[in-house]
């Protein structure tokens, strides 16, 4: 069980990638699993009647920890994996960033990237004031950027009133992702991860979390797992 935010960055660092939280369609593990005990989304104490009365101590934990991890250095955590907040192992990044297609940036999006390079990490309130983005376009377009691992998580920054605000920073200013394997080398260094912590996957399993075509990741699969065919579907097994 994970009760320091030391574990979670070693429990990371064993598995490589994993979730925040559970997702249903995703076969990663979570680190909400580590520190619960189980995928069970038991995050409240709730009195007889079912009103909320706090919320539970694994939450709390975990709700601090994911900006602990970034914020200390020892796990990089962001949206990029599955549009959900995902937490990578430092080793892993120059992987997850070779393994990404390349893509042209929209005006939005290189204005942010562009804030963020010139004045360092930025919260979403200080991305407005610069780029003169309405809140909606500033939050789509950070996700769109951590999904393409543009940007990532840095550091809460304690604002007025009860909640923080998270500041983001260039991915490759945060963490050193210089030593980066071919494209082809890295998705199947990552199929070989996730066939690892899930056992056996579809080419849909492995192509939805990183946003892969899916005819790409039964190509890898073929080329790192042992496939059959099961009910219309081909599985891969690892070797």
């Amino acid at each position: 069980m994970v009760r320091t935010v030391q574990a979670a960055a070693g429990w990371v660092d064993e598995v490589g990638l994993a979730l925040l939280f559970p997702k249903a369609d995703v076969v990663l593990p979570s680190l909400w699993e580590q520190v619960n005990g189980s995928p069970a989304d038991n995050w409240a104490i709730r009195d007889a009647e079912g009103n909320f009365v706090r919320w539970s101590d694994e939450l709390s934990f975990l709700w601090g920890a994911k900006d602990e991890l970034p914020g200390q250095g020892l796990v990089c955590v962001g949206k990029h994996v599955a549009r959900v907040a995902t937490c990578v192992a430092p080793r892993l990044l120059p992987v997850l960033v070779a393994a990404a297609e390349p893509v042209e940036p929209s005006v939005d999006e290189q204005a942010i990237e562009e804030a963020v390079g010139a004045e360092g990490p930025l919260t979403g309130p200080q991305l407005r004031n610069l780029t003169g983005l309405e809140k909606k376009e500033v939050d789509r377009t950070v996700a769109v950027l951590h999904r393409r691992l543009v940007l990532t998580n840095s550091h809460l920054v304690e604002q007025d009133g009860p909640w923080g605000a998270i500041a983001h920073e260039l991915l490759v200013r945060k963490w050193d992702v210089r030593k980066v394997p071919g494209r082809e080398d890295a998705r199947r260094e990552l199929a070989r991860l996730v066939l690892d912590l899930a056992g056996e996957l579809t080419a849909a399993d492995l192509a939805g979390p990183f946003g892969w075509p899916r005819k790409t990741a039964a190509a890898v699969l073929e080329s790192v797992g042992v496939g059959r065919d099961e009910e219309g579907f081909r599985i891969w097994a690892g070797h």
